[in-house]
């Protein structure tokens, strides 16, 4: 006869679904923790609390409310005292002893509320942290959930929070405001300011960059030629957010490798062309202030420097059509052809064709703000002209073509 496991003397766990207050009071009283003096205070503040809080969520009149209203300050008051006794159901009756039943309702209330407003990403523009009637319908949800329900989410959105804090504590380092900061950041993730941050320990600058300093940083920590670059914290950064940042500092190291590369351009590393507008744009791995104004004057700036040395500073039709012809062609950007490099370039076009919106998106690219339409708009009225001229297989001693580009273009005898 099987022997019944029970009568044999073996325990069974039963699970207990009662809230955790309950728990802790009836625990409390059994053990001489809580007395009658306490059991009295609890029943007094419990109706008071129950009425404020369906209030604060409804109707302090309706049944409903009301009832729904003592399942949340149960349930509120249970959280807090899980969470600050770790489950120990002595420490939790000794919270209870020493507190009023109000003051644990609101420390339960108050968990929720910073549980809520913790970030769900690292996006520094679109994040506040901070509580307001707009988030009331969430506490409304979240006063009625479990423990486990509220570690679980705690434990997603901490390492977010940690990100945050551990951004901030760098653009202050670094001379921004937590304001400044959140309002330049648009985009960008609290990895890319920690990111910067960890640059710039590298570097003696003291000041979050503009992207011309942060380029010139960049180009000055390749000129060191060191195969070895460590990437050492602040000496007063807060230990809180060392295992955060530790995590960051290895994309940072591995990124190390390309930008000591002198053969990489740095727009390879930081842009990105948009395949919908075909405009390049920043990453966002690192951060660095947006500045329109400086920004578009330096790129101008760097753009015409280029121009200028290839066009030696001329601006005379003859040079903006002699430079798009090579470009057209495939051929070396010259502002200046031989009668001999002239007439290989007709028999190019005529053997290979030429296309002319790549001189188009160069002059777009490399060519002064100010004169680009005008470029680009004498470089069309060449090519509508002369395209008949230039590929025409009846003119065999290029004679036509040949006058056609000594008119035209830049060609010395």
């Amino acid at each position: 006869m099987t022997q019944d496991p029970i009568s044999a003397g073996a325990t069974v766990a039963l699970f207990d679904a009662r809230p955790f207050f309950e728990k802790a009071l009836l625990f409390g009283v059994q053990h001489g923790i809580i007395d009658r003096t306490k059991l009295d205070a609890i029943a007094q503040e419990a109706p008071k609390g129950m009425v404020q809080i369906a209030r604060y969520f409804g109707n302090e009149f309706l049944l409903p409310d009301l009832q729904l209203a003592r399942q949340r300050i149960v349930n509120l008051v249970g959280l807090h005292l899980e969470d600050a006794s770790g489950g120990d159901l002595r420490v939790a009756a000794s919270l209870l002893r020493d507190h009023s039943f109000l003051s644990r309702s609101k420390a339960g209330a108050d968990m929720l509320k910073a549980l809520i407003v913790m970030p769900e990403n690292t996006e520094l523009y679109a994040w506040r942290g901070s509580f307001s009637d707009d988030n009331k319908k969430d506490l409304a949800v979240w006063s009625l959930k479990s423990h486990v329900e509220y570690q679980n989410s705690l434990a997603k959105k901490q390492p977010n929070l940690n990100a945050i804090q551990a951004a901030f504590w760098f653009a202050e380092h670094y001379g921004m405001t937590v304001d400044k900061l959140c309002s330049e950041a648009h985009g960008f993730h609290a990895e890319a300011v920690v990111r910067t941050g960890l640059l710039m320990g590298l570097t003696r600058h003291k000041k979050l960059p503009d992207w011309p300093t942060f380029e010139k940083m960049i180009t000055n920590l390749r000129l060191k030629k060191s195969s070895v670059l460590l990437l050492k914290l602040p000496k007063n950064f807060p230990l809180a957010y060392h295992e955060t940042v530790d995590r960051i500092s290895q994309s940072v190291a591995d990124d190390l490798s390309k930008l000591m590369k002198d053969d990489i351009p740095l727009s390879k590393v930081f842009f990105y062309v948009d395949s919908s507008d075909q405009i390049e744009k920043p990453n966002k791995e690192y951060f660095w202030i947006e500045d329109f104004v400086s920004e578009i004057s330096y790129f101008d700036n760097k753009r015409s420097t280029a121009w200028d040395r290839l066009t030696k500073c001329r601006k005379d039709d003859g040079t903006v059509l002699t430079l798009c012809l090579c470009l057209a062609t495939g051929s070396e950007p010259k502002i200046l052809l031989t009668e001999k490099s002239a007439k290989a370039l007709v028999r190019k076009i005529r053997k290979k064709g030429f296309t002319p919106s790549i001189a188009v998106d160069y002059l777009l690219a490399n060519a002064p703000a100010q004169h680009q339409e005008n470029f680009v708009a004498l470089w069309n009225n060449f090519v509508s002209e002369a395209r008949s001229t230039l590929v025409s297989d009846h003119d065999y001693t290029l004679t036509d073509a040949f006058a056609l580009m000594r008119r035209e273009c830049n060609v010395k005898l």
